[in-house]
């Protein structure tokens, strides 16, 4: 196990920017016909630079030519931020979509001091589209926000 350092900053003891965590909630949605979202989530220097995916979650299982990626587009902020040219599946960061519920992602290690701005954004087939931003400062990283309909609570805490 390796040792952790930890910054005393004011008074406040502030954990590495690597420990902190991005919690999305999907909400349920009382639709006759559900599909699970594709969901993207990306941190970027709040005065522009390249955008740095921290999650993407689509269907995985889909075979042939294009399987799940054909719809990655529909992410349309991602997709044009750098999606467009990623390759998927990208270690760490790519997985399956997921169900209504709440769900965890840790912020990259090692990202330096500074303002940041964290998007999520949500499609869903037959659904909506939403987009989440929220503003940062590393190494002391906390905010909180909410979408509509196709996202719920999207909150960032240091732990």
């Amino acid at each position: 196990m390796r040792p952790t350092t930890f910054a005393l900053l004011g008074g406040v003891i502030a954990a590495p920017a690597g420990a902190a965590t991005v919690t999305v909630t999907i909400p349920k949605q009382d639709v006759a016909e559900y599909h699970r979202p594709y969901v993207a989530i990306w941190l970027e220097p709040a005065g522009g630079g390249a955008a740095r995916t921290v999650a993407l979650w689509y269907e995985t299982k889909k075979t042939g030519k294009d399987a799940g990626t054909k719809y990655l587009a529909d992410l349309r902020a991602w997709w044009r931020k750098g999606g467009r040219s990623m390759t998927v599946p990208a270690d760490g960061i790519s997985g399956a979509t997921r169900a209504p519920g709440q769900y965890n992602v840790k912020l990259p290690d090692g990202l330096k001091p500074g303002a940041y701005v964290l998007t999520v954004e949500a499609a869903r087939e037959t659904g909506g589209r939403e987009l989440v931003t929220l503003p940062l400062t590393v190494p002391n990283p906390s905010a909180r926000g909410s979408g509509k309909t196709e996202l719920g609570a999207v909150a960032v805490s240091a732990r």
